[in-house]
């Protein structure tokens, strides 16, 4: 082993994305000056990446508790709620975006991986991946050459590990472009007694590591996730991990194996900053100490320095306490899953985590100073409001309100890329395994039958970016809202949210405006809602040569209906029901998809969001649907009404049932009537015998409704302005992704 340590400065620690006041604290804490390991050590537990330094004093103002609530947000690896029946559901959702920029397969592979792993930690089994993907536009070939390697490796992974992909959403714009983002969410389920913590404790409890061998892979993949995208960022491909999934599934059943033996004290991956992160994180949770020996760290590769062990993120990986005079019993548990295993350390009375390699101590530093909710830098960051979101937000969007060909113009929205048919993606992944799946991909949320019971867990991911880019305050409640809606036309009661809260530059005050807007708005919807945040995830920095991603606060909501069997699709059942449209279309064409598919144009301001009225709304639809006196619920979101209308015609496996419908509204102009993004408006199909039923109820919630018209026969039909035959439109809708990668890969 190689464990020649440079001499230590300033400038080294200014190279390591450290400050001179960061550096001058760590000397101050140390009472020295560092080691070269510890100055590893630091640099990356005082990433934005890991601490939250610039994000953690808004973090914290967001609604974090519940009745619901087994875990504090941030202490665990993942959120957990209960969900009764001696259950709870964990889920936690998080980025690799800067991964995925230089090397997509294996970025979004070990995505998949390192959120899985945050899972089963907590002594779940994962019976769901859900993700949020946002790329380029796809005329560029770098954007295609991304999104087909993010989708194979989410696809391969999650597949070898027999985990489905029921949900997420696939965006586009200009503003990903060679900044993709890519935010990957796992659910699974676990017995309220049998739940696993990252704690280390117990003096005298022994440490193991187990799993893959140590490589060099993901060296400072922490600090690389912690900066801007550049021309450099291609030679740093050694920043981004390469993935096992076979050997993840071993770690999986013997991690669970472990929980149930009862042998378990704590136990972390080893994700962000590897053994560095999970050894200070378990010992500081645990108020303990820990002592490591890298000796006896399992290597792949010849020559390793202790720095380099200490940072490297090679993926599969677990670090587990275990209780003393067991730990014959926890070897066999390795060897029963072929596990290559080592313990290397054990807990300690002293507050520090210290490490020795070669018979030299080469690191530290007390536990606190380096875990999330200790000692770590906390920043408050200048915040400054965009000169041009006044102009944006007054734009004259009257020229856009023309009368035109609607039937081209809708049938041009289903052939967009953010609103067509995601099936190319979808259809890469398993989504039936394990036989869970209710509701797969391609409804307003995935639902999954809680075996044993007759619970649902519905789940989805939405953020609509331009909605933040245009309002960020409004637009991050919104993506609340929208999530919430999504998951209420299951049927299912919305619980809990986690966040992947995708944004530029925080030392630049009009970006982190961007965020601390956000998350005031998120904050503001998810208490409307009783939605606390479990957890979730930052990734700043979202910037390349080419200028800042659109902000993107992506929502992964949680909910759980009683009874699965009461649960509504989202697509037309049954010919012969009355249309019924809960809520009132306004002149909200602000941001729409309209505006930005047919004009290129993001202006106006953000729809406006009565959070009141959206929990009626999504009080009454769930209420409806429990009395059985609903066939179908689709929320209105991305191409307003219009949009929404044709997919509960077609979006069930090119089948459907047509309608004809009248929408007409006062003085509303043609356009914002279909195609304006209002939120708060969910499409719902309702037998004859149960309108007035539903009319009550709704004059009883103060939520408006209005028959709009009936499903049947071979066509969309609207106000005499849409006259589509189902065929097309099934045609367009469901054959646009496709085309598109063929016809640019064909230009190329």
């Amino acid at each position: 082993m190689n464990n020649s340590q440079p001499p230590v400065n300033l400038d080294l620690a200014l190279q390591h994305g450290l400050n001179e006041e960061e550096y001058d604290r760590i000397c101050d804490i140390l009472g020295r000056t560092p080691t070269f390991s510890e100055l590893g050590v630091f640099s990356v537990m005082w990433s934005e990446h890991c601490s939250y330094k610039n994000s953690i004093a808004e973090l914290k103002k967001l609604p974090r508790n519940s009745p619901r609530m087994l875990a504090e947000a941030g202490e665990e690896n993942a959120g957990l709620v209960d969900i009764g029946h001696g259950l709870a559901v964990a889920f936690k959702i998080e980025s690799h975006n800067h991964p995925c920029a230089v090397e997509p397969y294996q970025g979004a592979a070990t995505g998949v991986g390192g959120i899985m792993r945050d899972i089963f930690t907590m002594g779940a089994r994962p019976i769901a991946s859900l993700d949020s993907l946002h790329f380029g536009s796809l005329d560029v070939p770098r954007n295609r050459f991304l999104m087909d390697g993010v989708v194979r490796g989410i696809g391969d992974y999650g597949n070898c590990l027999g985990i489905p992909t029921i949900a997420g959403e696939v965006v586009f714009h200009s503003g990903y472009s060679g900044n993709p983002i890519i935010n990957c969410m796992a659910l699974g389920i676990v017995k309220k007694d049998s739940i696993a913590s990252a704690i280390a404790e117990g003096e005298g409890n022994p440490v193991f590591i187990f799993g893959s061998r140590t490589g060099r892979d993901g060296i400072h993949g922490a600090t690389f996730a912690s900066e801007e995208i550049s021309e450099e960022s291609e030679s740093k491909r050694s920043s981004v991990q390469v993935g096992d999934p076979f050997t993840e599934k071993l770690l999986l059943e013997a991690t669970l194996d472990l929980v149930k033996s009862g042998a378990l004290v704590g136990i972390q991956d080893m994700g962000a900053a590897g053994i560095t992160c999970s050894s200070a994180e378990m010992s500081a949770h645990g108020k303990a100490g820990i002592e490591i020996n890298l000796d006896k760290v399992p290597l792949r590769e010849d020559n390793m320095s202790s720095y380099e062990i200490l940072l490297s993120e090679s993926q599969e990986r677990m670090l587990a306490v275990v209780k003393k005079g067991r730990e014959e019993e926890v070897i066999a548990i390795f060897d029963r899953w072929e596990l290559l295993y080592s313990q290397i350390g054990e807990v300690k009375n002293d507050g520090l985590m210290r490490v020795f390699s070669r018979g030299e101590k080469v690191c530290e530093i007390p536990s606190q100073t380096l875990a999330l909710g200790g000692e770590t830098p906390v920043y408050h960051r200048e915040s400054k409001r965009p000169a041009y979101l006044d102009e944006t937000n007054e734009t004259d969007l009257s020229p856009y309100r023309q009368d035109r060909d609607w039937n081209a113009v809708l049938l041009q929205l289903l052939s967009s890329p953010d609103i067509c048919d995601k099936s190319w993606v979808t259809d890469q992944y398993d989504s039936t395994v394990r036989t869970n799946t209710v509701f797969g991909p391609g409804g307003d949320a995935a639902l999954l039958l809680v075996k044993g019971t007759d619970i649902g867990i519905a789940m989805t991911t939405d953020c609509n970016p331009r909605f933040v880019y245009l309002n960020p305050r409004r637009g991050a409640a919104l993506a609340v809202a929208e999530a919430a809606r999504n998951v209420s036309c299951t049927g299912a009661e919305p619980i809990a949210i986690t966040n992947c809260l995708n944004f530029g530059n925080p030392y630049k005050p009009e970006s982190f405006y961007f965020f601390k807007e956000a998350v005031a708005g998120m904050g503001e919807a998810c208490r409307a809602f009783d939605t606390p945040v479990t957890g979730g995830n930052v990734s700043f920095y979202n910037e390349s040569e080419d200028g800042s991603i659109l902000p993107t606060p992506v929502i992964g909501m949680v909910g759980i209906i009683e009874n699965v069997d009461k649960a509504v699709r989202s697509n037309f059942q049954q010919e012969g029901d009355r249309i019924i449209l809960l809520g009132k279309t306004a002149p909200d064409l602000g941001g729409s998809e309209y505006l930005y598919h047919l004009h290129q144009v993001i202006a106006g301001d953000a729809p406006a969001l009565d959070l009141d009225l959206e929990k009626r709304t999504q009080d009454c639809i769930r209420e409806a649907i429990d009395r059985g006196w609903i066939h179908s619920a689709h929320d209105c979101s991305d191409g307003g009404l219009a949009v929404a209308l044709a997919e509960c015609c077609i979006s069930d496996n090119r089948s459907g049932f047509g309608a004809v419908v009248n929408l007409k509204q006062g003085d509303l102009h043609t356009t914002d009537l279909l195609f304006a993004e209002t939120p708060s408006r969910i499409i719902l199909s309702v037998p004859v015998k149960h309108v007035d039923d539903l009319f009550a109820l709704a004059a009883s919630m103060e939520v408006y409704a209005k028959d709009i018209g009936k499903v049947g026969s071979n066509h969309l039909k609207i106000d005499g302005l849409i006259d589509l035959d189902l065929a097309k439109m099934q045609e367009v809708y469901f054959s646009s992704l496709p085309a598109m990668f063929k016809q640019t890969q064909a230009a190329e």
